[in-house]
């Protein structure tokens, strides 16, 4: 038999707190309260301010670049095409974790039910291993525009691109649901409180009241395949890459190469240097609050960095930039 109880405070102030059901003598929590950033209320209104500005430029930029590869016939490439997935990736990846953070820095005590703290953990996996697989994807066309490049139309056509994006997805959602599923049938029972500013895996593992020893190890063992596996291929990759590169005889081609090659080795060290640092490295100590930080800019700074760097180093991607914004200039 189901008791609920809510916990009222003053109107005006904190609002409607926890909602909890006894089961027993065991009290289950349906609600998470996200700890967040340990901050001053001005501090955290300055935050919210600026974390917004970057997530308006997270979703501008990225869905410029997507509106740049559908709209312009020379990006119908397997390069771009790869890259507009990643885009959507990024896209993805800040509306799962940005809105809840920004809610958080204006109400520090407002709670996330449980099936939103789920979904929100599943969704962060989901889309950090697709993007892992995305990068793979992009890596292994350059290795083919580079070092094959007689053979690259044959090797990388349309179906073999779209299967490539399809498994990269497939794979995502399979590994993420891996964990949902541990995750799911552990009882929630003892502290509400989840040390993190979204529901991070890890994190909520901490809250459970039940030997998560399994599902941590699972973590780092479903982190080192898709981090550290995928990352050595991209580094054998380039390491081919620019050996070829070296070869090249004209300057023109070799710095053409070097510019289209450039900008997805920013993005591949960005993204994997701070997810290795995350979840291979250390997790005791005060490297917890210090990896609470690194994630912000994982979830945060790259999704909005990724389509400067593109657009930035990428002559193609400006060229494309000057032609759509004279086209709209042009009667």
């Amino acid at each position: 038999m189901f008791e609920h109880s809510a916990q009222t405070f003053r109107s005006g102030e904190l609002g409607c707190f926890l909602h909890r059901a006894i089961v027993g003598n065991q009290t289950v929590v349906t609600e998470f309260l996200l700890l967040g950033f340990p901050l001053g209320p001005k501090m955290q209104v300055l935050l919210f301010g600026l974390f917004s500005l970057f997530y308006a430029f997270t979703l501008l930029g990225n869905g410029a670049i997507l509106a740049l590869i559908c709209l312009d016939p020379r990006l119908h490439t397997p390069m771009y095409f790869f890259l507009s997935h990643l885009a959507i990736v990024d896209i993805a990846y800040a509306c799962n974790t940005v809105p809840q953070m920004l809610l958080n820095l204006l109400d520090p005590a407002m709670p996330i039910s449980f099936g939103g703290c789920m979904t929100q953990t599943f969704l962060f996996l989901t889309f950090a291993h697709t993007e892992c697989l995305l990068l793979v994807m992009m890596s292994y066309d350059r290795y083919v525009a580079i070092c094959q490049p007689l053979r690259y139309s044959a090797i990388m056509g349309w179906r073999i691109c779209i299967g490539l994006v399809v498994t990269s997805w497939i794979l995502g959602v399979s590994l993420a649901l891996v964990h949902l599923i541990l995750l799911l049938p552990l009882p929630f029972c003892g502290s509400q409180k989840v040390n993190h500013f979204f529901c991070e895996i890890l994190a909520v593992l901490k809250v459970a009241c039940a030997d998560t020893h399994i599902n941590e190890v699972l973590v780092l063992a479903g982190a080192a395949s898709v981090l550290v596996g995928p990352f050595s291929s991209i580094v054998v990759s380039y390491a081919h890459i620019l050996g070829a590169i070296l070869k090249i005889q004209s300057g023109e081609g070799r710095q053409k190469a070097f510019s289209t090659c450039s900008s997805h080795l920013c993005v591949v060290g960005l993204f994997y240097g701070t997810a290795i640092a995350m979840y291979i490295g250390p997790q005791h100590g005060d490297s917890k609050e210090q990896k609470k930080y690194l994630l912000l800019f994982h979830s945060l700074f790259n999704p909005m960095l990724n389509p400067l760097i593109y657009s930035l180093r990428n002559k193609e991607v400006k060229c494309a930039l000057k032609r759509m914004l004279l086209k709209e200039r042009t009667p």
